[in-house]
């Protein structure tokens, strides 16, 4: 058996490996994308609220619009680390998609290799049973050109 035909099961292996990693990307980079949304939701809205004039009557209203703001600045924060860890898995992704790359053109390169090396080899069997063919002939000729002669 061909040994270039021996790689096909791995060919077919790292591109199955390299688009599962593909779509994992994808899958992160929609994930990040949306957390991203809310975080911008997040910061426009504690902007909005931060700067809308209230007219507090109370030192207790006061205080209730104080610990809102509170708790949006901390969603705002946990938000942020979200994005961040989102950010880290897409990077993570990324690399692992660029690695998945990576050795199935090492493999996809050594598959050429042995297909090239192997066409050689063809040929030059080719080539010998031509040369063997016309030696042959050049034989019979010779042969038949020797049985004319008295």
């Amino acid at each position: 058996m061909k040994q270039s035909l021996r790689l096909d099961p791995l060919l077919r292996r790292a591109q199955d490996h390299e688009d599962e990693v593909a779509r994992a990307l994808a899958e992160r980079q929609q994930a990040l994308d949306m957390h991203l949304s809310r975080l911008e939701e997040l910061r426009r809205y504690a902007e909005e609220y931060a700067g809308a004039q209230m007219a507090a009557t109370s030192p207790s209203q006061l205080m209730n619009r104080r610990a809102f703001l509170d708790r949006l600045d901390s969603a705002v924060q946990q938000q942020s680390q979200t994005v961040d860890r989102n950010r880290e898995r897409v990077d993570a992704e990324r690399a692992r998609l660029l690695l998945a790359s990576r050795d199935k053109q090492v493999l996809e390169q050594l598959a050429a290799s042995y297909r090239a090396r192997e066409k050689q080899v063809e040929e030059r069997r080719d080539q010998r049973e031509m040369d063997d063919l016309g030696a042959r002939r050049a034989r019979q000729a010779q042969l038949s050109g020797e049985d004319e002669t008295p």
